[in-house]
């Protein structure tokens, strides 16, 4: 009878994490049967040489590694690669895992906000495999397993969220979800390296209600801006005309400006000047 193998990691130094093991080496515990069924594969690759070459030998990439099991059970050492390596007919089996960073695009989900606001976020995940034999191991499909995780992840941070906060605060919402992703995915094998917030698209209502108030706010800066201007001209003046009543002649210079400004702008208009004197018994 067949003893159940004592799944528990260790650490993986060609992978940097977490790997899987037996109990024992794998080839204990297989029982009569195992060592049997080993014995006949072993005689037919032998007596089927070289044909059973083109069977036995496989080639992984650089970027890939193979997860090995021989009835059931892991190999003992890891996953294999790059390059050759051997397997068994009949009793092995191999699955391969790709190591390049991956990336997949998270569905806009409609989140309501912390201020109850309706929007609609979508996300870009980046993503590798950090030890191949965990994640063929301890979980059925680790990309699918990390997209759905992703999509839950984000829902639930941006509920905590006000609207303000998801428009304009978008880094630390994409730090926080990649934190929380990476912790969750770490027993899968998994390593998120990145998360953006791709769009933040909002009700029309709420749109044209926040380009209304924009528009207010700017006219609202402008009046501000005009009477600032108005009032800086006003003072402006009136130190002028305290300058100009404190001499006279200053006056008359000005007088002849004005009519020199004119005659030059219209030279259509016939301009008769008079003496400042005799405008000053009028004044009076």
């Amino acid at each position: 009878m067949l003893e159940p193998a004592i799944i528990k990691t260790k650490v993986a130094p060609q992978f940097g994490g977490p790997a899987l093991e037996g109990s024992e080496d794998s080839d204990t515990g297989i029982g009569v049967c195992g060592w049997i069924l080993t014995i006949i594969c072993w005689l037919l690759v032998l007596v089927t040489m070289p044909f059973s070459f083109f069977i036995c030998f496989k080639v992984v990439q650089e970027y890939e590694r193979a997860v090995i099991f021989r009835l059931g059970r892991l190999l003992s050492g890891g996953a294999k690669g790059p390059g050759i390596f051997f397997i068994l007919p009949c009793i092995e089996t191999y699955t391969k895992v790709d190591l390049r960073t991956g990336v997949f695009d998270i569905p806009p989900q409609e989140v309501l906000t912390k201020d109850s606001v309706t929007v609609s976020v979508d996300a870009v995940v980046y993503f590798r495999v950090s030890n191949a034999t965990v994640s063929v191991a301890n979980v059925e499909n680790a990309h699918h397993s990390t997209r759905l995780l992703a999509q839950t992840t984000l829902r639930n941070i941006l509920g905590t969220k006000d609207l303000h906060e998801i428009l304009g605060d978008r880094e630390t919402i994409s730090g926080s979800m990649q934190a929380a992703l990476d912790e969750a995915t770490e027993s899968w094998g998994i390593k998120v390296e990145r998360v953006e917030i791709k769009d933040v698209r909002l009700p029309v209502q709420l749109q044209r209600a926040m380009a209304a108030e924009a528009e207010a706010s700017r006219e609202a800066r402008a009046k501000v801006i005009a009477a600032e201007g108005e009032f800086k001209a006003s003072t402006a003046l009136k130190e002028a005309s305290m300058v100009i009543a404190q001499s006279p002649a200053a006056l008359q210079l000005r007088y002849l400006q004005t009519l020199s400004t004119i005659s030059a702008e219209k030279n259509s208009t016939i301009i008769f000047p008079l003496p400042i004197d005799f405008l000053t018994q009028f004044m009076r």
